[in-house]
């Protein structure tokens, strides 16, 4: 049963981390909305680059490409809890009823990776160069959150034993 709360544990732990980075970029828009800004900006890249062509100089395509980001967040952060309630509720359940219930919790964990890796490390830090700033560079936070998400994922996604005493 350890390991199956465990499951539950982190995969309530990302929803929850998503949850409180959509409050946050909702509650305080502003101070991420300059880091996206920036960002397609490509305006504190290395002087003089070849790929400015690149760079998005027009401030509705700023705010579209931030609500999309909180409500790709919000969307992540909703399937994971309800995935994890759905592997809460089936618990006490034989290994196989467990094993199928992971599937909401597990399309949650990867929308939530194709926010790090699409979004944060294809799109912004290789297609508007994040890595050359100094300043407004998610490369760390985007590698880390991945790392972390994906680690769930694959523990989430190993095979359960019965439970003693299991039905």
């Amino acid at each position: 049963m350890l390991i199956r709360v465990s499951k539950i544990a982190l995969s309530a732990a990302i929803g929850l981390h998503l949850l409180i980075v959509t409050l946050n970029n909702v509650t305080d828009y502003k101070s991420n909305y300059d880091f996206v800004r920036h960002v397609l900006a490509m305006d504190t890249t290395f002087p003089g680059n070849a790929l400015m062509w690149r760079a998005l100089h027009h401030t509705p395509i700023y705010h579209v490409c931030y609500v999309a980001i909180i409500l790709w967040e919000a969307a992540a952060a909703g399937i994971i809890f309800a995935g994890t309630w759905r592997l809460w509720l089936a618990r006490h359940a034989d290994a196989a009823t467990f094993h199928r219930t992971k599937q909401v919790a597990i399309a949650g964990l990867v929308l939530n990776l194709l926010l790090w890796l699409v979004a944060f490390i294809t799109v912004g830090g290789e297609w508007f160069l994040m890595w050359q700033s100094s300043q407004w560079n998610g490369l760390g936070t985007a590698s880390r959150m991945f790392t972390i998400v994906a680690l769930v994922l694959l523990f989430l996604n190993t095979r359960d034993e019965e439970l003693h005493g299991a039905k």
